[in-house]
């Protein structure tokens, strides 16, 4: 029995324009721009994958055009020989990618992982990796810190209670989660950019392709959140 894979979307994510950076990459390994599918059953899910070497580390990121996906940070990535792994961090399920490069390195094939569903995946190397550089966060004033709730309305009428975490790092910047406690079994997902601008709050959560624009006052943010083209108010309130 083919069990039913968990929609790689939650409820969220962010597309922000920014300079693309090329990264020139060996001809061997898992380095490059990567272009396949996923073989879920019944159709085929298109996604791009990029993965580059970023000093002793590896960073990466996933595109799924078909949900509205673009350069989505990939997570735990991991590289020995010819064997990758990587996660997406965020959506139900816990996304994750094991993998191996072939030996000419131009396919990169392996299993997908979701929930309890597993299923086949395979890519080709088209080029170079291209990663966005992220956005860039900002502090936060006191007032902002903490925990806010608030609900927003999916596209079948439910309404999905949120609640939106908010603090300062030790590098001065400020980062955040945004929990669907309705969804996902109440997973955080992570915020890609926390920017302030006097009242102004924006918040690029791209993980789940959704972004949120608010201003402080009177002890709550009031603005929108935007999700595949779709905008709505989204008001959030301290947490009691």
């Amino acid at each position: 029995m083919t069990k039913q894979l968990p929609a790689a979307l939650g409820l969220f994510g962010a597309l922000i324009v920014t300079s693309s950076i090329t990264l020139a990459q060996p001809t061997t390994g898992p380095a490059g721009h990567w272009e396949g599918a996923i073989e879920v059953p019944g159709q085929a899910l298109e996604i791009e994958i990029d993965l580059a070497e970023a000093g002793e580390t590896w960073e990466g990121t996933i595109t799924i055009p078909v949900q509205g996906l673009k350069g989505v940070p990939l997570s735990d990535i991991t590289v020995e020989g010819n064997a990758v792994s990587f996660a997406m961090k965020g959506p139900p399920g816990d996304p994750q990618f094991k993998g191996t490069v072939s030996e000419d390195a131009k396919s990169l094939s392996g299993e997908y992982s979701q929930g309890d569903a597993t299923l086949p995946f395979a890519l080709t190397r088209t080029g170079d990796a291209k990663i966005e550089p992220p956005p860039e966060s900002t502090p936060i004033t006191a007032d902002l810190e903490g925990s806010w709730e608030g609900a927003v309305v999916d596209g079948k009428g439910k309404t999905l209670r949120l609640v939106l975490k908010l603090s300062n790092q030790p590098d001065g910047v400020a980062a955040g989660t945004l929990v669907s406690l309705d969804q996902g079994g109440g997973a955080e997902i992570p915020i890609l950019a926390v920017v302030q601008a006097g009242s102004h709050l924006t918040l690029d959560v791209r993980a789940v392709t959704g972004t949120y624009e608010g201003d402080f006052d009177a002890g709550q943010l009031t603005g929108t959140w935007t999700q595949a083209g779709t905008t709505q108010p989204l008001v959030f309130k301290r947490q009691k």
